[in-house]
């Protein structure tokens, strides 16, 4: 399979931290799930996790967990640099490296800290994607720098903000 065809069945994910959502952690991480489900549905079987607090690892856990019943599935996650989870609390720096442990592919986009570093990660994400399953509130930061890149580049997003509730 060329490169092409690898990014064309990709997915990554962009998203608020959680301090700065308006909905709670259970109802994304719902929606998360049924984004997910839809793009495996629709052929989609690599996802990718840039690894940052709420959105991106919540996303990685559900990838996961869908990988239990999918052999087909899996995860890369695209951290922007070796030890970018050093500062966090004892809790999330063990779930992030539980993630890591588990996944399919690991790719540190820089090879230190930049204050570009994030942004280098975001692109590198979009660039091997096919769609762009957000949660995005509007809000400046490197979630809506995302979602232009992508709208940029004719990447498919699906805003899991904008979907009303079943």
């Amino acid at each position: 399979m060329t490169e092409e065809q690898k990014r064309l069945r990709r997915v990554c994910f962009t998203g608020h931290r959680p301090e700065k959502l308006d909905i709670r952690e259970k109802e994304v991480k719902n929606r998360l799930k049924k984004a997910i489900q839809e793009a495996v549905n629709n052929g989609y079987t690599t996802f990718i996790s840039g690894m940052a607090r709420g959105v991106d690892m919540w996303a990685a856990e559900l990838v996961l967990e869908e990988r239990k019943s999918n052999a087909d599935i899996k995860l890369i996650c695209a951290s922007p640099y070796e030890g970018f989870e050093k500062s966090w609390s004892f809790a999330e720096k063990h779930r992030y490296t539980s993630i890591m442990k588990k996944a399919d592919y690991i790719k540190y986009v820089c090879e230190h800290y930049s204050r570009q570093c994030f942004q280098i990660r975001n692109v590198w994400m979009v660039d091997h994607s096919n769609l762009v399953i957000a949660a995005y509130s509007g809000e400046s930061g490197g979630t809506r720098n995302t979602i232009h890149y992508a709208n940029s580049k004719k990447i498919k997003i699906y805003n899991i903000l904008e979907q009303q509730d079943d």
